[in-house]
């Protein structure tokens, strides 16, 4: 069945009307785009303009049970499917449903431990009368933070170098605020035990 037609809108319900009972099947539509001029084109509606300015026809061919039409590199499938979805893809929605929140929630925990240690600095930062003790608590935050993170990595829900780059972030942190305070000297010779 060939037809060809004037229009420059396209539209799926006359693809729908050629196909075999649209009440069994729905038509699910995928656009190939074969090469970058197309990709341009391939906006709703479906028209694409000529080098004379004017819109040209599309020629409806039906290859098999599915209606495909071509113009300039542009290939639109419209396929019939059954209506029901499989079990696996209800079992894969279900999965990435609870692996969403997972996720979330392991990097919501990691956030907030990376906050509280750059809170305590910040604070360490500005205090007039800050010990050298005080970096033992900021080290047991660091600590669970680097935790924190590490999960975050093994569940997949981050990458490792993202991870190691927030745990540098926090390590450089410390110890800008430990040259600051003097309790750290860079570049120091190790005194050698004799």
């Amino acid at each position: 069945m060939v037809t060809a037609t004037t229009s420059p809108l396209f539209s799926l319900s006359s693809l729908r009307a050629s196909l075999p009972s649209p009440t069994r099947f729905h038509t699910s539509l995928s656009l190939r785009a074969l090469s970058p001029r197309a990709r341009l084109s391939a906006s709703l509606p479906f028209a694409s303009p000529l080098v004379s300015g004017g819109y040209g026809t599309w020629a409806a061919t039906s290859v098999s049970s599915a209606g495909r039409l071509r113009r300039r590199g542009l290939e639109v499938v419209c396929e019939a499917t059954t209506g029901r979805r499989p079990d696996s893809v209800k079992k894969r929605e279900r999965q990435n449903d609870k692996h969403r929140i997972r996720n979330h929630a392991r990097k919501a925990e990691m956030r907030t431990r990376m906050k509280k240690v750059l809170r305590a600095l910040e604070k360490l930062r500005k205090k007039p009368d800050a010990q050298p003790e005080e970096i033992i608590e900021i080290e047991k935050l660091i600590a669970e933070a680097y935790k924190a993170i590490d999960k975050t990595v093994k569940v997949g829900a981050m990458h490792r170098n993202t991870a190691n780059h927030r745990k540098s972030r926090l390590a450089r942190r410390k110890k800008a605020i430990e040259i600051l305070r003097g309790w750290y000297v860079p570049n120091a010779e190790p005194v050698a035990a004799t």
